[in-house]
């Protein structure tokens, strides 16, 4: 190797090393001396969404159940409605009822299940998982802890079935005030 090279070679470990500490200060500066936006009304942090969708998307792909152990049927329905009333529907909404203060306070803000697709494009195994764990950073709640497995895949099921409930479901989910 000519002394040429090993100039080159060294110009590239030292900007090499350079990059490798540059980079992470910068991003701790970033944090650390209050650049990033942690406001609900502040801006999204660069590429903020596309991470943390690939993130959920791809532990959801690893750990999400794919046997639902309930029927699909209405009892399992109004029981879901009944859950999701109390504990999903001030942030998530109810069907023809304004958003509540709370949701729009919320960053990100929390998708309103019934309006759209909501969650029925989703395999129920990933509305369960979200229920069971919660998601970081998102304001949503994991309810392992205090709702039992049976009554997260009822709300689960509800929700996967929303667009094509029992009348008697719809209008107990309309007749609904959020608690």
């Amino acid at each position: 190797m000519g002394c040429g090279e090993r100039t080159l070679l060294r110009r590239f470990l030292f900007g090499f090393l350079i990059g490798v500490v540059t980079v992470p200060l910068a991003g701790y500066a970033y944090f650390a001396f209050g650049f990033a936006p942690v406001a609900t009304a502040a801006p999204d942090m660069p590429f903020e969404k596309m991470l943390a969708k690939k993130a959920l998307h791809a532990r959801l792909e690893k750990e999400m159940p794919k046997d639902v152990p309930l029927p699909w049927d209405e009892a399992n329905f109004t029981a879901g409605a009944q859950i999701y009333i109390q504990h999903c529907a001030v942030c998530h909404g109810l069907p023809g009822q304004p958003q509540t203060a709370i949701a729009r306070g919320m960053y990100p803000k929390p998708p309103e299940l019934f309006k759209g697709k909501g969650v029925t494009d989703d395999p129920p195994g990933a509305t369960y998982w979200r229920v069971a764990n919660g998601i970081r950073l998102t304001g949503m709640p994991g309810f392992q802890q205090s709702l039992s497995q049976t009554q997260m895949w009822q709300v689960s099921v509800l929700l996967a079935n929303a667009g094509s409930l029992p009348q008697n479901v719809k209008n107990t989910l309309a007749a609904a005030r959020i608690p």
